[in-house]
């Protein structure tokens, strides 16, 4: 890994921890406005990185491109409308890092027109900023695919109700290995790399 590479990993350190952060955060504080005492007692109400990140998804999401926080665990019991609650806890997470994207896209375009000539420290703030805004982008992406355990599957499960069927199960259990097939035969890539370039596009 040369030195480039190494600036570049450093550069987006502060997109990863914050899009991992408020990811997992909104999970947890839409199952809390809805009822669920579980994450406020797992200690999850909060944006303290070291509450919501799962270490080995760090730094899958460093090395690799993608990578996932430490899941927050609910009880939809305590939901009054449980399929409609899931849902909104569901898509909670991938709402927040669209929130993020289009917030942190707004800096980055004034910056844009102004750091070719800018000193080191502007245009590495500008870099930080830039790649804060892509993370969120592919986080919300890569959580939106309808595989087991992402937030895509969870999503698709309360729209369709298919929990109802019997292979549902099937491949809830075996999501994880799923999920790594897709990604070691490059799909997942396939799905999110141009869907990253146009959304990318518009924001900035």
């Amino acid at each position: 890994m040369d030195i480039n590479t190494i600036i570049t990993k450093v550069l987006m350190l502060p997109g990863i921890i914050i899009g991992l952060s408020f990811h997992e955060f909104a999970h947890a504080w839409v199952s809390d406005r809805l009822g669920d005492p579980t994450p406020r007692r797992q200690g999850r109400i909060t944006l303290n990185p070291l509450a919501h990140i799962d270490w080995m998804g760090f730094i899958c999401l460093v090395l690799v491109g993608f990578g996932w926080g430490k899941p927050v665990s609910i009880d939809p019991r305590y939901y009054k409308h449980r399929r409609r609650d899931e849902f909104l806890v569901a898509i909670a997470g991938v709402t927040m890092n669209l929130i993020l994207a289009i917030i942190l896209a707004i800096p980055a375009r004034l910056m844009m027109a102004h750091v070719t000539n800018a000193s080191d420290l502007v245009y590495n703030i500008f870099l930080i900023i830039y790649y804060a805004v892509t993370i969120n982008v592919v986080l919300m992406i890569f959580n939106l695919i309808p595989c087991p355990p992402l937030d895509g599957w969870n999503i698709i499960t309360q729209i369709f109700k298919l929990d109802r069927y019997s292979w549902w199960y099937k491949v809830y259990q075996y999501g994880t290995w799923i999920l790594l097939a897709l990604i070691v035969f490059n799909i997942t890539d396939m799905i999110i790399t141009p869907l990253v370039t146009a959304i990318m596009g518009i924001l900035i």
